[in-house]
């Protein structure tokens, strides 16, 4: 099952783990939304800039410390997600209690790991 995800912290630079989730996600079929600080691709797909909205997101999966998140709270939720994922080095207790309030699951753990065993 495709589920639009929104990469948040997404890098051009191979090495980052953002970046292997963009290439991760389109290899398991989900269409992917890649947002960064700075412009750029990763194997064909843009990363856009600033605040876009995407229709349709299911998740959002987090590639920024939580106090860089701070900025995109709601950036977050206008996209109306119906889970964020706060991979390692993201996990945000504040912002998963704002989710939950706003009926939002929210699950800490690997985008990677979870594609990778079937429980994305």
């Amino acid at each position: 099952m495709n589920k639009k995800t929104l990469v948040l912290g997404a890098s051009p630079n191979p090495e980052r783990y953002s970046w292997k989730a963009v290439v991760s996600l389109k290899k398991h079929g989900h269409d992917v939304f890649a947002v960064g600080n700075r412009a750029g691709e990763i194997e064909g797909q843009k990363i856009e800039t600033g605040l876009p909205i995407f229709e349709n997101v299911d998740t959002v999966t987090l590639y920024l410390n939580e106090e860089r998140q701070r900025d995109f709270y709601k950036y977050i939720f206008d996209q109306k997600p119906r889970r964020i994922i706060f991979n390692p080095g993201a996990e945000n207790h504040e912002l998963s209690a704002l989710a939950h309030l706003k009926g939002i699951e929210t699950v800490e753990g690997c985008t990677l790991v979870m594609l990778s065993i079937g429980a994305y």
